[in-house]
């Protein structure tokens, strides 16, 4: 089968950052779908585990942790889906990526496919919507339902994740949600998702909060650059507020969240199925609740960008462009 892989860590910019190669069908265990690849998108995890985690010696490493596909082949356990069903899904990160023709995956982290969307615009969810989805009411534990339930602040929030979060928080919750984007585009972006104000990241956050009648913030959502906005971010919150973030900074002094009574909460999405938790199908629920929201015209896509066909130039391109920092919404590719 075709597949796009590497062999040792590269800057992106080198022609063998990553390259197109043939490996066999992968083995199907028996919780596992084997599931034809039909469109995939591009993360941050991607390139971060591109630039820092070199394969064994002589060995492929295939990346890509968002599928829309169908599934070819069931395990001898599996109940949730058959053959022919449309999937979508985020896979597991102690396992092959599916930048591949083929991909095998435990059928309690996939959810079907939303009927409404294409696969491009199915395979640009479901890594983001787990995270949104985890971060907000797992972590933060903010309530279902359109109740009063003060304001959240998301850093970053024209990014992959921030763009479905902003969604998941505006539709579900009675939060008022304030996103942060340093452009233009990203501006209208993330105000078309719903966000009742949206604010410059690379300005004083405290002053435009003011100017839009806020004082202090209850929540926040720090989605990039955790490590150079924490003074703000401690400045911005309400005393007994909550930190949730994503991303992994170098350096963080969470002394500096103890006069406020600040609580820190991480969200990765791939502890589940890392840990093989006794609720990894939760994952399942959740993504078909998305699958839900999405045909009831509750959510959209998130897709940003469309890179064309899956190959080693195209997902080239995808990476550079996610490491500019310049990207809106999400990358997706589609089709060998």
């Amino acid at each position: 089968m075709k597949a796009v892989a590497y062999y040792q860590s590269l800057p992106i910019d080198h022609a063998d950052a990553l390259q197109d190669i043939t490996l066999p069908v992968p083995e199907v265990g028996a919780h596992d779908l084997l599931v034809a690849v039909r469109a995939i998108s591009v993360n941050p995890v991607d390139t971060k585990i591109r630039a820092n985690v070199a394969p064994e010696s002589g060995q492929a490493k295939v990346l890509g942790w968002d599928v829309a596909g169908v599934v070819q082949q069931v395990g001898s356990a599996v109940s949730l889906f058959k053959p022919g069903d449309e999937v979508f899904y985020a896979g597991a990160i102690n396992r092959a990526g599916a930048n591949s023709e083929l991909h095998v995956v435990d059928e309690r982290i996939v959810g079907r496919k939303p009927a409404s969307l294409s696969f491009a615009e199915a395979a640009a969810l479901p890594l983001t919507a787990i995270t949104a989805w985890e971060l907000l009411f797992d972590r933060l534990k903010v309530a279902q339902g359109q109740a009063a339930d003060g304001h959240l602040l998301i850093v970053g929030a024209g990014g992959g994740v921030g763009s479905i979060l902003t969604q998941l928080a505006r539709q579900l919750s009675g939060v008022q949600v304030i996103g942060t984007a340093s452009r233009a585009e990203t501006r209208d972006w993330v105000s078309a998702l719903g966000a009742h104000a949206v604010i410059d990241h690379s300005q004083p956050l405290l002053a435009q909060l003011k100017a839009q009648g806020i004082e202090a913030v209850q929540r926040v959502a720090s989605l990039t650059h955790t490590d150079q906005h924490v003074p703000q971010l401690v400045e911005v919150l309400a005393p007994q507020g909550q930190l949730a973030l994503i991303d992994d900074p170098v350096q963080l002094d969470i002394r500096a969240l103890k006069q406020k009574s600040l609580s820190l909460h991480w969200e990765f999405m791939y502890t589940r199925s890392l840990f093989g938790t006794a609720d990894m199908i939760e994952q399942h629920h959740l993504l078909n609740r998305v699958a839900e929201l999405i045909d009831a015209g509750t959510l959209r896509t998130t897709l940003g960008e469309h890179f064309g066909q899956i190959n080693a130039a195209n997902l080239r391109k995808a990476h550079a462009l996610l490491e500019s920092g310049k990207s809106r919404g999400k990358i997706v590719l589609e089709g060998f």
